[in-house]
């Protein structure tokens, strides 16, 4: 028998059902609703924040290197576009088939590259390579390496080479400079970078720019006072003296007498700073600006120059120098040839130590200091090159007979070359001492009256008879002009204490033309090892080559004629003297 209230229960379930399926549905839109605004209005700003670490990035744009240039426009330090691969390590990861692919391209073996990637596998930007040049990295982005992308960068060039490495100095891998005139200047040189910020997908792949970007500002260009060609000369003839009397190094600077601009500065050993594995701290130094040493007899015109400037002698003054030796106090001092009775021209070009002593204990310990200090001796050159040495000139309260005697030919003080650069350039320049630079837009600061035109000029003339016939450095001569200058052989200071009798810096410094000097050049060989050892013969030959090759690139005329002068004689067509030199006591 049929249940006649069955029909109206099934209709009233279905109706609970339906009320229960409605109330679910109903439930679950508010629920959406309520968590859609809390996303989209409560969240959003945390969310987009969110979004835009993962989604939105900002790429920096380099900005270029500027150039380093000579005064002649030639180029020392360039900037080469490459560019640097680098990737997400979790998405190249994902395919390690593209990680053996990657890894042969780039030279590695896949499990180096895998341990590299393994170690940073939680970062998000991890560089492959640096400085790729651009057909190398093509390859690599051809490969379609998940994750994997490029960066243009730029990296430094020298085209000089190891001819101007000291000076012009490198940069790191980043950019910045690290040593020389690219350290000096790195933030003039490097610009400012820019950035533009854009929309990568989740592999990393760049679909959209944004409107927002900064432009890269490049730096400004750097132009030195050096010349090319003479900082070859310079270096040529210097590295071949190294070599050939067995020295430890050496240095050239050549210099403008009037505007102090120093047109080639070299030294060895040198470096190519574009071999990394060439960069060893004892082949960067540049020994011409960051080493000091004894300047030893190359003193001597300064300290006669003091002497005639206070009247305590004359040019035509005799000194008597006895048998070539005289005791003060405990210390002897000694000629390696006596000279007896002399005129201070002589003295001078014989390169008298008992005529220095005679005259720094006649004038007295504050003269020979206040001389020194006119000449630049106790200050800072500055140069602007990083790392210049400074001078040690002790006051002279602290001198005794024995440090007056010894300073008055050169020992008991240290100087860097351009000291004695900036110093003789006053005598070339009729007293005014040129500030000395390295670049061509560096403040012009007038020149100091060092000493009167009148004693430059009879010092000028006292030092011809030097590198004249007879003179300590004849084989500083240069045919068609007149030479005036000064040798040094300077004892080095033993490790022991006292100076080394077997260790010494031999030294010329000299002005050409000499009726008006237009260059000043100085060479010192460190510790020669070949048998001599005098300036005279061992630095005199290196400033007649480098120095002959100036003149007639600067086509500076002739002043040693009256007519058919004779054009001077390229630098590789000059003989180097070799005559043998008997081993004496050193001169300084």
């Amino acid at each position: 028998m049929s249940n006649p209230d069955a029909p109206y229960k099934l209709k009233a379930a279905e109706r609970w059902r339906r009320q229960l399926v409605l109330g679910a549905l109903a439930a679950g839109a508010l629920l959406v609703s309520a968590r859609a605004f809390e996303l989209q209005v409560m969240q959003r700003e945390f969310l987009t924040q969110q979004g835009a670490k993962r989604q939105v990035r900002v790429v920096s744009l380099p900005g270029h290197r500027a150039a380093i240039r000579d005064r002649r426009g030639e180029p020392l330090a360039l900037s080469a576009p490459v560019d640097s691969i680098w990737c997400v390590p979790s998405a190249l990861m994902s395919s390690p088939e593209h990680v053996a692919a990657l890894a042969k391209v780039l030279k590695q073996t896949p499990r180096e590259l895998t341990r590299y990637l393994d170690e940073r596998a939680t970062k998000q930007f991890v560089y492959i390579e640096r400085g790729l040049p651009p057909d190398e990295a093509r390859r690599v982005l051809a490969l379609k390496a998940p994750g994997v992308f490029s960066t243009r960068e730029y990296r430094r060039f020298y085209p000089a080479g190891e001819i101007a490495g000291q000076v012009v100095g490198f940069t790191d891998v980043d950019g910045r400079g690290q040593e020389g005139m690219e350290m000096a200047y790195d933030e003039t040189l490097r610009g400012i970078a820019g950035s533009r910020r854009v929309i990568r997908d989740a592999r990393g792949r760049i679909v959209e720019d944004t409107e927002e970007a900064v432009p890269a500002q490049p730096g400004s260009d750097l132009t030195l006072s050096m010349d090319l060609r003479l900082q070859y000369l310079a270096y040529r003839e210097l590295k071949d003296a190294v070599a050939r009397n067995k020295a430890k190094g050496g240095l050239v600077v050549v210099a403008d007498a009037r505007t102090g601009e120093l047109l080639a500065v070299a030294s060895q050993p040198g470096f190519n700073p574009n071999n990394i594995e060439d960069r060893k701290p004892g082949r960067m130094r540049n020994r011409a600006i960051v080493d000091s040493f004894e300047p030893g007899s190359t003193v001597k015109p300064l300290l006669y120059a003091q002497a005639l400037e206070i009247g305590a002698v004359r040019p035509g003054s005799h000194i008597d120098t006895g048998d070539g030796w005289m005791q003060v106090g405990r210390l002897t001092v000694r000629d390696i040839h006596a000279q007896g009775d002399a005129d201070l021209a002589t003295l001078l070009a014989k390169s008298s130590n008992v005529a220095a002593a005679k005259i720094g204990m006649q004038i007295g310990a504050e003269n020979v200091w206040q001389g020194y200090q006119k000449f630049g001796l106790g200050d800072r050159v500055a140069s602007g090159f990083p790392g210049e040495s400074a001078p040690l000139l002790r006051p002279y309260a602290s001198w005794g007979q024995i440090a007056t005697a010894t300073a008055s030919y050169g020992y008991g003080l240290s100087v860097n070359a351009l000291h004695l650069v900036r110093a003789y350039s006053a005598l070339a320049n009729d007293g005014l001492m040129p500030a000395l630079r390295l670049t061509e837009d560096a403040a012009t600061h007038p020149p100091q009256r060092a000493i009167s035109a009148g004693t430059a000029r009879e010092l000028r003339h006292m030092l011809e008879a030097v590198a004249a016939r007879g003179g300590t450095a004849s084989r500083a001569s240069i045919p068609g002009y007149r030479v005036a200058g000064k040798t040094g052989t300077v004892r080095k200071i033993a490790a022991t204490g006292g100076y080394d009798a077997e260790r010494h810096q031999s030294v010329f410094i000299g002005m050409v033309p000499a009726e008006h000097p237009r260059l000043v050049g100085l060479v010192m060989i460190d510790e020669p090892g070949a048998g001599d050892y005098y300036g005279g013969v061992v630095a005199a030959p290196v400033f007649s080559a480098v120095l002959q090759g100036a003149l007639r690139l600067l086509q500076i005329a002739p002043d040693a004629c009256i007519q058919d002068c004779p054009l001077p004689v390229p630098p590789e067509q000059l003989a180097m003297p070799t005559m043998a030199m008997p081993r004496v006591e050193p001169r300084t």
